[in-house]
């Protein structure tokens, strides 16, 4: 169905009521298990939503994971989702809000302005802004530019809360780090852990091996990440800044 035909249709209809191919769009900015489970609730509630309107044609949904919201450029499944609406998959993408769309304005004005000539809308649930509707993209531009704002504010809030942390010399955050373990918030040496990290580093200041080879090496000897695993190459990578 085309975009005047659809608009034609919502003058007398809700988008609940019009026969159209309907995905979702779902990401969480957090690998946590709390957002984790955000997500799982997420598509849970869409994909319920969409096979049971009896007027919609269900199409599997793009879901990006533990990926910030303020750039489009690294979200793999948002990026190819716009490629399939170019490619006439879908009709409609219900996502949850502007910010889980993106929180940039340029951003969701660009990508909205994008699908709307392949007939494809953008429907955010909770700000109730469909782009089908001819005055969506004023009110789009409002709440993008609110929802852009509070992650400045929010992003400054964050930094001023570790710049008082460093005074104090207390940890924030993440205390799964290879060779330390958090007691009374600060960071003190795992001897355990320690030992594999030295290692890495001596192994990797001698130039020898790869990370792959060292990987491997690291796996023979018994060394295992917190979950039991094998150390990735790429986490050691991190670990010593190398690439």
């Amino acid at each position: 169905m085309d975009l005047h035909t659809i608009r034609q249709e919502l003058r007398t209809h809700a988008v609940y009521d019009i026969p159209l191919r309907v995905t979702y769009y779902a990401r969480v900015s957090s690998e946590s298990d709390e957002q984790l489970n955000s997500l799982g609730n997420q598509i849970t509630y869409y994909e319920d939503l969409i096979r049971k309107n009896k007027a919609w044609t269900f199409i599997p949904g793009y879901i990006d994971e533990g990926l910030s919201g303020i750039s489009t450029k690294k979200r793999e499944s948002f990026n190819r989702m716009i490629d399939d609406a170019g490619a006439d998959k879908f009709d409609l993408v219900i996502t949850k809000e502007i910010s889980r769309f993106a929180r940039n304005t340029l951003d969701s004005i660009q990508f909205t302005r994008q699908l709307l000539p392949s007939g494809v809308g953008v429907f955010f649930q909770n700000d109730n802004i469909n782009t089908f509707d001819e005055g969506s993209e004023l009110r789009l531009s409002i709440m993008s530019s609110i929802a852009q704002d509070e992650l400045r504010k929010l992003s400054s809030r964050v930094k001023f809360g570790h710049q008082q942390a460093i005074k104090q010399s207390v940890v924030l955050g993440n205390d799964r780090i290879f060779g330390y373990r958090k007691e009374n918030k600060r960071l003190v040496v795992d001897e355990v852990q320690a030992a594999m990290v030295r290692e890495l580093f001596e192994l990797y200041a001698i130039d020898q091996h790869s990370m792959k080879q060292i990987e491997t090496i690291f796996w023979d000897k018994g060394y295992r990440n917190l979950k039991g695993n094998k150390i990735a190459h790429s986490t050691m990578s991190n670990m010593n800044g190398s690439y």
